[in-house]
């Protein structure tokens, strides 16, 4: 992939930090967004701004028909062939949220097993700790390996008590883990569960297709994918997702109100109360369009080649003074690169390398139970993603030597 004349189109990484030039490497955080989206967000704006589905007049139609495309773009980008299987929310959080909202009522009852796994970003955690403290599920947590796997012995082991419900992410935010869905899922189903998909990590840089990974909803967050933030997108099989009662109430997911009933849309309608995020959503489509243009087996190769030049990098430079978490880089493993600096802590790493004009993530990435079986207090994360290039990973690793020599001298 030309990756100069793709920079070109994120106007955003021209500017400096620190009074350096920037170098963002805090895309599993939120990704950049290319011209073709801010431009989408714009057109919408100006020449389509209407409250969708609601109007009798030509600029109402025309902004609901752009806001419909968009749920088929993205019915599309996840191989469903159905659009009213999604449903626009916020991002992935929402969705998860939304889900174990409709499984708490009238599927999860007082006892009932939620199994997820401890490298859950706290999205695909904290929901199911409500569903505790509000009707008494009980909660566990499948276990990982040394090398940031999922252990799927201790899955076998706690899928032979009765479970309704499997979590987990596809991608790990943390370790880059690229879990085996499908295996999971069949494994979930032949128990008699329900299973989550969280893929915000995995949406952003490989195709995600509903059918191939066999779960019932997927979530992910448009503003990792290119797209705007506020808008994301939840999948649901639809016999499933058409059992589940409203989130929200509000205008537009009712057929009927009256003062002694009400009557409510079939979905996607019937989570979607209020006036939606339709710019949002159009951004999305925008992203959507530019991510796939790039071609994922080229994404993944330049994504690759970014995160082995900067281990390698690391290792003849650093040694063992720099410890890199997650499974060996590959096709089960995502560019996501959290480390360790021996006798520095993460937020002083992040410190140094902002002066340098190098912008990475430190802190507990919203997955304390993961750092807990790691044993860390907190990590350090680059995650380089498609407008990187080989010369910023050199950057990054020249603001690493100038941490070492700060914390020498």
């Amino acid at each position: 992939m030309d990756v100069a004349r793709c920079r070109d189109d994120f106007p955003i990484l021209t500017r400096t930090n620190q009074g350096k030039p920037l170098v963002y490497l805090d895309s599993a955080a939120t990704s950049q967004k290319p011209l073709a989206v801010l431009r989408a967000e714009e057109e919408f704006y100006r020449h389509q701004n209407a409250n969708v589905h609601r109007g009798a007049y030509e600029l109402s139609e025309e902004a609901t028909a752009a806001y419909e495309a968009a749920r088929a773009r993205v019915a599309r980008f996840l191989h469903s062939d159905d659009p009213d299987e999604v449903v626009f929310v916020r991002g992935t959080t929402e969705a998860i949220n939304l889900v174990a909202h409709g499984l708490a009522h009238g599927y999860l009852r007082k006892g009932d097993r939620v199994l997820t796994t401890v490298m859950e970003h706290h999205s695909n955690i904290v929901p199911w700790h409500l569903l505790r403290s509000e009707i008494g599920i009980e909660l566990e947590f499948v276990d990982i390996d040394d090398e940031g796997r999922l252990r799927m012995d201790d899955l076998e082991a706690k899928l032979s008590k009765p479970t309704k419900v499997v979590a987990l992410t596809h991608v790990s935010n943390v370790l880059g883990t690229v879990n085996p869905v499908r295996q999971i899922a069949d494994r979930a189903h032949a128990a008699g569960a329900v299973v989550v998909l969280d893929a915000a990590q995995s949406a952003p840089h490989r195709a995600v297709n509903v059918r191939d990974l066999g779960v019932d909803f997927v979530a992910f967050s448009g503003h990792k994918t290119l797209g705007p933030m506020g808008i994301g997108a939840l999948w649901g099989r639809r016999e499933i997702l058409g059992t589940l009662p409203p989130y929200m109430g509000g205008g537009e997911m009712i057929c009927e109100v009256h003062t002694d009933r009400v009557t409510y849309r079939e979905p996607p309608a019937r989570f979607e109360a209020g006036t939606p995020n339709a710019a949002g959503a159009v951004g999305l489509s925008a992203a959507l369009d530019y991510l796939e243009g790039v071609g994922w087996e080229e994404l993944a190769a330049h994504d690759q080649a970014l995160a082995r030049k900067a281990v390698e990098g690391a290792r003849s430079r650093f040694g063992d003074k720099m410890r890199f978490y997650g499974p060996p880089l590959g096709r089960d493993r995502e560019s996501v690169l959290s480390f360790s600096l021996q006798g520095v802590h993460p937020h002083d790493v992040a410190s140094i390398l902002d002066a340098e004009g190098v912008a990475i993530r430190a802190g507990h990435h919203c997955a304390q139970p993961l750092m807990e079986r790691l044993r860390v207090p907190a990590l350090s994360r680059a995650s380089p993603y498609l407008y990187n290039t080989p010369a910023e990973v050199d950057t990054f690793l020249d603001a690493i030597g100038k941490v070492f020599q700060v914390f020498a001298s």
